[in-house]
Order: structure tokens, then C-alpha cells, then sequence
């Protein structure tokens, strides 16, 4: 993995840091736990989620209240995922600045394609730049959106 110092970015009392050491991963399992996208999911899975992702944790004052994580090999490509900010902070456009900042990182202008996944705020992204792919046999997957609840709750046959 490459290494790039701590980028940090600073609104009134808000903070957008990568730093690893300031990431609460209790506070981000709380909410992805709860997320469309991720729900179930246990600790250890964002802890290493975490740990293996350049991570842009969103605090006001010493709190998270907002996180996003690009999974990237740091030369050619990243997945942004994980991207929210707590519904008492929604509205003040804390959502677009941390998208804004994910942008600014030295890593972010080295990358021909970055990618995002989003049923929650498409409008957020286009402002942001992001086209959806909408081309035939373009952008495949294997989508396994229960694995969270199947992992935690095993079924006996």
C-alpha cells in the first residue's frame, strides 16, 4: 500500500482528516450497521475495512459524524464507498464537502477511474462529477447484499 501523509481539511468547527489513529471505527459500525448497504455488518469486517482503505473521517469537534473510504491501489483506480454523514448534520452541505475533500487528495488526481455504487443520493455524486454507466454489458458484478445477515445468523438445513 502507498503511504501519503495525513491530509486534513478544516470548515468552521468541522474536520475532514485521514487520519487512521482519529477513525472511530465504533462510530462507523454504528451506522453502517444500520446503512441500506451494509446492514448486519459486524465490527471486525469495518475494522478491516478500515485499516485496508484511505479513509476520510468527517468530525465536529472531537465526534464523527460522517465518513467516507476510497478502496484503491493508489495509481490507477478507487471504489468510493461507505459514504455518509448522521442525519443531524444532513442539510449543511457536510455530505458535498467531504466528497469535495475525497477529490483533493493527492491520490485522487493520479486515478483514471473511480467508481461509487449509490441508491441514497445520486444527486450528491452528479454535482460531484460522477456519470452513472448505463451501458449494455459494461459494469458487471457479484452483488451478495444480505451477507452481513446470512454471516451473523447462519440458517440450519
Amino acid at each position: 500500500m502507498a503511504s501519503f501523509d495525513v491530509q486534513e481539511w478544516r470548515k468552521e468547527n468541522y474536520l475532514v482528516t485521514t487520519d487512521a489513529e482519529k477513525q472511530d471505527i465504533a462510530a462507523i459500525h454504528r451506522y453502517l450497521t444500520r446503512s441500506t448497504w451494509a446492514v448486519g455488518i459486524d465490527r471486525e469486517t469495518v475494522a478491516i475495512s478500515v485499516q485496508n482503505s484511505l479513509n476520510f473521517g468527517l468530525f465536529h469537534g472531537e465526534v464523527q459524524i460522517g465518513f467516507a473510504r476510497l478502496v484503491t491501489d493508489y495509481a490507477t483506480f478507487a471504489y468510493l464507498c461507505d459514504v455518509y454523514v448522521l442525519e443531524a448534520y444532513q442539510g449543511q452541505k457536510l455530505g458535498k464537502w467531504l466528497i469535495a475533500c475525497c477529490h483533493a487528495h493527492p491520490v485522487f488526481e493520479k486515478l483514471r477511474r473511480i467508481v461509487l455504487f449509490t441508491s441514497t443520493a445520486p444527486w450528491l455524486y452528479a454535482q460531484a462529477g460522477y456519470e452513472p454507466v448505463n451501458r449494455p454489458d459494461y459494469t458487471w458484478t457479484i452483488a451478495r447484499p444480505d451477507i452481513y445477515k446470512s454471516r451473523n445468523n447462519p440458517t440450519k438445513e
